[in-house]
């Protein structure tokens, strides 16, 4: 027993040594442990283990970034615009229209799309996508392309397909979304425009690059911000959100549910440091992606010109601004878009149909209005004709009873009754015509189909004279101001004949000082739209003609008739 104990002892002395050695003594490796995340850390940085991040994550948490590729660029050129589309986000890097010129409607940093942004966590990144083809040729014989943009943002798969086409300034823009993980993931989703909210010191390079509005389209209805430094926080459930100046349009229109459209403007820098605050618009998702699904999402890209059949095609033609009859506040006002739109609609007719200049076209809608107002001008010339035969009746009556206003008023309206002359009636017909008026002034200032559009544009002055070196020797732009001024001028001189044959009517004193306004209205316009003066010149000579033909003397025939009578008597 005795030997039996002393073996024991032995063997548990042995087994605790090896004990030691083997299962305590590695209490020195928990040093090595710490090597071991370190190890773990590096790979993802590494191209070797891609499959790193795609994990079962817990929802909403982003898996680690890979490292951001160099931006590239992909070139789309087709017969209305040349896009630059770059890696970052797919975002729009240039896209000048070929539209009566050269015209950008990006400018880097300052104007255009911000690329597409997925926000997860609370962080918001632009997605770094590649593309295979950097590109594409519109033509007839390609009339549509596909640009396919791909892409891998914090564990989700990202494919954004842009699709050109060559006979429109709409770019058909697909995103999808892959969820290739074990847990549901909440992702927002958006395509951000911005501009300057000012441009101080930096000039257009065309009239009407520079937005100058914030509107959007929601249960039929237009919003307008015209003034993009009161941009405020807006997001509405609507058809689509534009941003643009009256002749050029940026417009985003979603195409699938769940999209909302927002306008928002930057909050503002301290001290005045940093670049110019920018406004936005945006339309926004907020898509909960399933273990394994994917989302899809569809938006409509337009940027170009405010061509009404173009704008119709898409929905977009409330974004034309004609404006509102200026009538007091508490009567509703008077949407100009009831007249001007089939004005608009009658004078890109009357080019596409009949003559395929908007010259032309202008005087030829002039006359129209003319003929179909001609019955009240009628009205209104003869009123003022009887008015101003009772010229001497009313200054007798002026002088007789000056020192008594009421009677004076009473004997007035007792001469008009006994010759039955309304007053009135020479300014109610014109009055009638003055919203058909306006409508056409507005119809025409909205136009862009006037832009660089021709009138008779036969040649240039040349460089070496002064103040008009290099200019166009007359009217090769309706939409610019005549720079050699003969518009303008014989506008205010149909004016001044128009006034002077004109019967005059109450105190003669007041028609000296009206005889005033041409010379006003010629310096007025001398600035304005050629295609407006155009309008304003040839309905004065139409005026004119309708004048000729009221004051014209009696015929022969019906002279002879009066000296009968005369000689019967």
């Amino acid at each position: 027993m005795e030997s039996r104990a002393i073996l024991a002892a032995l063997l548990m002395a042995a087994l605790l040594i090896v004990y030691q050695m083997y299962f305590l003594s590695p209490s020195e490796p928990p040093k090595p442990p710490p090597k071991e995340p370190q190890a773990q850390t590096t790979p993802p940085m590494a191209p070797a283990q891609p499959a790193a991040p795609a994990g079962p994550p817990p929802e909403d948490k982003p898996g680690p970034r890979a490292p951001r590729p160099p931006q590239r660029l992909a070139t789309v050129e087709g017969p209305r615009y040349v896009a630059v589309v770059s890696s970052e986000g797919g975002k729009l890097q240039e896209f000048n229209l070929k539209y009566r010129g050269d015209k950008p409607m990006v400018v880097v940093g300052a104007l255009g799309p911000t690329g597409l942004a997925l926000e997860m966590g609370g962080e918001r990144e632009i997605v770094a996508m590649e593309f295979a083809t950097e590109k594409l040729t519109l033509g007839p014989e390609r009339p549509k392309a596909d640009l396919r943009l791909t892409g891998e943002d914090r564990g989700l798969r990202v494919t954004q397909t842009q699709r050109f086409e060559a006979n429109s300034y709409a770019i058909d823009v697909v995103i999808r979304i892959e969820n290739p993980g074990r847990a549901p993931r909440t992702v927002g989703v958006s395509l951000p425009w911005a501009a300057r909210q000012t441009w101080q010191g930096e000039p257009e390079r065309f009239p009407g690059q520079h937005p100058t509005e914030v509107l959007w389209q929601a249960d039929g209805h237009i919003q307008r911000i015209e003034d993009l430094t009161a941009v405020g926080q807006h997001t509405v459930n609507g058809q689509w959100i534009g941003m643009g100046s009256i002749w050029y349009l940026t417009a985003l229109i979603p195409k699938t549910p769940g999209f909302q459209l927002q306008a928002a403007a930057e909050p503002p820098r301290k001290n005045g440091q940093g670049p110019p605050a920018k406004a936005l618009i945006a339309t926004v998702a907020t898509p909960t992606i399933a273990p394994g699904q994917a989302w899809e999402g569809q938006v409509v890209v337009y940027v170009g010109p405010k061509e009404l059949d173009r704008l119709e095609a898409l929905g977009l033609e409330g974004s034309i601004n004609f404006g509102g009859f200026p009538v007091p506040r508490q009567w509703g006002g008077l949407p100009m878009e009831w007249l001007g739109m089939p004005i608009l609609r009658l004078m890109n007719w009357v080019h596409d149909r009949v003559v395929p200049n908007y010259g032309v076209a202008i005087i030829i809608l002039t006359l129209i209005s003319k003929i179909l107002f001609f019955p009240l001008t009628v009205m209104s010339l003869r009123s003022m004709k009887a008015m101003q035969a009772l010229g001497p009746q009313m200054n007798a009556l002026r002088s007789k009873y000056k020192s008594d206003p009421q009677r004076l008023q009473r004997e007035t309206m007792a001469l008009y009754r006994e010759h039955k002359v309304n007053p009135l009636g020479g300014c109610l017909p014109m009055v009638a015509q003055v919203p058909i008026f306006y409508a056409l002034y507005l119809a025409l200032s909205v136009s862009v189909d006037l832009q660089n559009a021709p009138f008779l544009c036969f040649g240039r002055v040349p460089s070496w004279l002064p103040l008009l070196g290099g200019q166009a020797l007359w009217v090769c732009d309706l939409a610019g101001p005549d720079p050699t001024f003969i518009l303008p001028i014989l506008m205010g001189v149909s004016m001044f004949v128009q006034q002077k044959m004109t019967p005059v009517m109450g105190d003669p004193r007041q028609a000296k000082m009206m005889l005033m306004m041409p010379f006003i209205f010629t310096f007025f316009f001398f600035n304005v739209a050629s295609g407006l003066v155009l309008y304003w010149f040839f309905s004065n000579v139409l005026q004119i003609l309708q004048q000729m033909y009221m004051n014209r003397p009696e015929s022969p025939k019906g002279a002879g008739r009066e000296v009968k009578h005369a000689a019967r008597a």
